[in-house]
């Protein structure tokens, strides 16, 4: 029997969070081994329930007791303040979702299996401008899980991968207090951390990774993720989903699994399937048409709780630091 059990919340970066949990209770000597496992049942609820249950995730008394906002609405502002300053349009963030529906498409576990076009999300009906419904992220059932070990647990261990570092950063739930809706800074911290403890260059840090897995909620913080990734320079995310360098063969694949767009979003389990999907693209395991060319041995994966609210930046690779 487990010795130990616990319940980790931090909202829709819940996986990720509960991975860090495990992942300093080994390293800190208090445990061998460690199951992360991540799970939501959403579809049990009518939508109307679930989307003001994940919204009470916000500022409850400022944004969604008094003024009804719930997530679509969040992050519709940041959609809206990145087309103001950087010039994005909405078939912009029409190609993030039809990239991402495209590897979907290739994944047996996702929960959207069927590649989209432009027209079918311009078409699609408004949810909160300038995000539609095939802008959004769905309800999901799901589950996913991991084992972390100990070096020496593991060490006859021959298909394992290395957690390199992690980042975390945290920001206000008061959007009110918040002076750039174009960017997360604690994702932007969070990145930052991660790669100075892995040893990445800040300037370039996609030249030491294979791929990525990011946060993509709506399709506008995909694009800001990119950015507060560092795979860019600020306002320069919406150049890379136009030219299409987020697919495989371009200057970094993001979501090649769907993400949470396509694959779905059970919102404690979406960290720890990032997780599980570093893993498979390192070991190169992905399905046929979604597997990464791994050159550099290293994998990065995004997740966000609320508009930035929390987030963890993992670095998973194949050899160790």
């Amino acid at each position: 029997a487990p010795k130990g059990s616990m319940r980790v919340e931090a909202a829709c970066a819940s996986g990720n969070a509960a991975i860090r949990v495990g992942y300093t209770a080994i390293k800190s000597g208090e445990a061998d081994i460690v199951l992360v496992l991540g799970i939501e049942k959403m579809q049990e609820s009518p939508n109307p329930t679930i989307i003001e249950l994940i919204g009470r995730f916000g500022s409850y008394f400022w944004e969604f007791e008094n003024f009804g906002l719930t997530f679509p609405g969040y992050y519709a502002m940041y959609g809206t303040a990145y087309m103001a300053k950087y010039g994005a349009t909405e078939e912009d963030y029409a190609k993030v979702a039809v990239k991402n529906h495209y590897y979907g498409a290739k994944n047996p576990y996702a929960q959207f299996r069927k590649e989209i076009d432009i027209d079918t999300v311009l078409k699609s009906p408004y949810i909160a401008w300038p995000f539609k419904l095939f802008d959004c992220s769905p309800i999901t059932d799901g589950a996913a899980a991991v084992i972390l070990a100990s070096e020496e647990f593991a060490k006859d261990v021959e298909d394992k991968i290395w957690i390199l570092s992690q980042g975390v950063g945290t920001g206000t739930a008061n959007l009110s207090r918040r002076d750039d809706f174009t960017t997360l800074p604690s994702a932007s911290y969070a990145a930052e951390q991660a790669y100075k403890k892995a040893g990445i260059d800040l300037d370039a840090p996609w030249k030491y990774l294979d791929g990525a897995n990011v946060h993509d909620c709506f399709t506008a913080p995909e694009i800001i993720a990119y950015e507060d990734c560092r795979f860019c320079k600020r306002g320069e995310g919406v150049e890379l989903i136009r030219e299409e360098q987020t697919y495989i063969g371009g200057r970094i694949p993001v979501n090649i699994d769907g993400g949470l767009k396509a694959k779905g979003h059970p919102i404690g389990a979406t960290g720890v399937s990032q997780a599980v999907e570093a893993y498979k693209q390192l070991l190169s395991q992905a399905e046929k048409g979604r597997q990464a060319d791994i050159k550099n041995g290293r994998w990065l994966t995004h997740n966000v709780g609320g508009t930035g609210h929390f987030t963890y930046v993992t670095i998973y690779g194949l050899e160790k630091r």
